[in-house]
């Protein structure tokens, strides 16, 4: 009986390890960032008026994301980031507030009390996959949190002080010193953790095993990578048998490639810091830096089409506090939709929350409404279109290129489809853009946003006018809007979110054995040794 519970067992998380989500798979989705404690209240509760400056808990949890799942898949979004799941600091409160956050881990291997029961993360986990969405949660793998720079480890996961590197103060621009050193300060402290220690490395390595099999999760968000020395990452990544997103903070392509070399993907931050550079307003309007960036991007990294672009964070001002103007958002947020990579939106952008840095880009959404806003109707649109574009095409293993930039636009074509994006604002303009397309003269191509025809000229050319403001403009042949949805035409309904990868070459050429985690590997060895003792007993 022992030997049959073994092979069932094995079987069972044989069966996971088969269906964990690749990063072929998570190329084709996107991405809602949630804060699980700022998202949405849990039914009936009070509505609170949370105080972001006030930095405590306001009251979200697990169980009121599960409930208000509609809202984001409404959207159009195939995916879910939610915060840090782990224990925080259960202490006095801090000089920078409470851990509501879930950042401050200090015993990775149990859950947030704060955010719900074992049930409840399961709960979101079962109903994102009801709906054919995705989990991606978030890790802090490079540190825990104390009010000391000795702090007493009995009470964390880690508990023998030789486990975390010696407290020294962060010597920025010297990598090791990066890597090795404390983040934070001497009122809060992040203490290191040593991930060249052989047992730290198992200790992680059998936890993140066991956590993302009993919850299902598909993703992993990892927490400041670049100060985790670069080789613990691919036995890590391994051991989770999932795709692995990095945070790699700063605009060093060289750098955040690096960290791609050891997992699948990293944030797009020196995308992130261009896309600033060129639409914000007031602001220098770089479009020239822009397209520089993307050049030594398709240079530099393994593959740019499962990087993560993103305009928010928890990191990061909102786009509406560093730019007035509405359009600067609507044009950078189409880039990120239409061009290589992975969209990922932060609660709240959707209703253009504009709170500045830390704590104040951590506001509830609940005082929105929920409403469909209009910047919640174009993502959704874009949303629409992409998944389309990813269920009937190759669309979203193609590059971008560029085919026109002008002082204040840039045109990028991907697959078939054509994006042309301006920085000029919201104010009607003098002014358009000739975009000289591959397309044949007199070819008819629409816009998805205002479904007008453009007419392609001699050249291959499309003009776009500003003469009602600088608004994007995302161009397709009508011919193959054939069942999207958009644009008058109906939505074929048998085309489903892909969770196999999208039609064409989103599935990897590499045979299947070639693509199985070392997970399953030690699975199959485990099943063998398993069956052979039941044939023998």
């Amino acid at each position: 009986m022992l030997n049959l519970q073994l092979f069932l067992f094995i079987l069972s998380h044989l069966s996971y390890c088969a269906l964990a989500a690749t990063a072929d798979q998570w190329r084709g989705r996107s991405i809602y960032q949630v804060v699980t404690d700022r998202y949405a209240l849990p039914p009936n509760a009070p509505n609170s008026t949370c105080d972001p400056g006030q930095q405590t808990w306001c009251g979200g949890t697990w169980n009121s994301i599960t409930a208000n799942l509609d809202y984001i898949q409404n959207a159009g979004f195939t995916a879910v980031w939610i915060s840090p799941v782990s224990q925080n600091w259960e202490g006095p409160r801090t000089p920078y507030g409470d851990a509501y956050t879930g950042y401050w881990v200090q015993d990775i291997s149990q859950l947030n009390e704060h955010f719900g029961t074992s049930d409840d993360l399961k709960a979101l986990s079962s109903a994102l996959h009801s709906r054919g969405m995705y989990l991606m949660v978030d890790v802090v793998i490079n540190n825990v949190m104390a009010l000391s720079t000795k702090p007493d480890y009995s009470n964390y996961f880690l508990k023998d002080a030789s486990q975390y590197h010696p407290y020294c103060p962060v010597d920025w621009g010297n990598r090791t010193s990066e890597m090795n050193c404390w983040l934070g300060d001497t009122k809060v402290t992040l203490p290191d953790v040593n991930t060249t220690n052989p047992t730290v490395v198992s200790a992680y390595q059998q936890w993140i095993q066991q956590f993302v099999q009993e919850y299902s999760v598909d993703g992993l968000r990892i927490d400041a990578a670049k100060h985790v020395n670069a080789d613990f990452w691919p036995g890590f990544c391994q051991a989770a048998g999932i795709f692995c997103m990095g945070e790699v903070f700063g605009n060093d392509i060289g750098e955040c490639a690096e960290y791609q070399g050891v997992m699948d993907s990293v944030l797009n931050y020196p995308i992130y810091d261009a896309l600033v550079q060129a639409f914000q307003i007031p602001g220098p309007g770089n479009m020239t830096g822009l397209v520089e960036v993307m050049k030594q991007s398709q240079q530099s990294y393994r593959d740019v089409t499962v990087l993560g672009n993103f305009l928010e964070n928890q990191d990061n001002p909102r786009w509406t506090n560093i730019s007035v103007d509405p359009q600067s958002m609507y044009n950078a947020i189409t880039y990120n939709f239409m061009s290589d990579g992975i969209p990922i939106v932060y609660y709240g952008q959707e209703q253009r929350l504009n709170g500045n840095n830390d704590p104040w880009n951590r506001g509830p959404l609940w005082p929105t409404g929920y409403v469909n806003s209009s910047t919640y109707q174009l993502i959704t649109t874009l949303n629409t279109f992409r998944n389309f574009l990813v269920n009937t095409t190759d669309w979203a293993t193609s590059n971008t290129s560029v085919l026109t930039i002008g002082p204040n636009e840039l045109a990028i074509m991907k697959g078939s489809v054509i994006s042309v994006l301006t920085n000029v604002g919201s104010p009607p303009q003098n002014s358009s853009i000739a975009v000289y397309t591959p397309y044949p003269q007199s070819a008819a191509l629409l816009d998805i946003f205002t479904c007008v025809q453009y007419a392609v000229g001699s050249n291959g050319a499309v003009e776009v006018s500003y003469a009602s403001g600088g608004q994007a403009v995302v161009l397709i042949p009508s011919v193959y809007l054939a069942g999207s949805g958009l644009c008058g035409y109906t939505k074929n309904a048998n085309i489903k979110v892909n969770n196999k990868g999208s039609k064409g070459s989103l599935e990897s050429s590499a045979p299947a054995t070639a693509r199985i985690p070392s997970l399953i590997a030690m699975a199959l060895v485990s099943l063998v040794f398993a069956t052979s003792s039941i044939l023998v007993s």
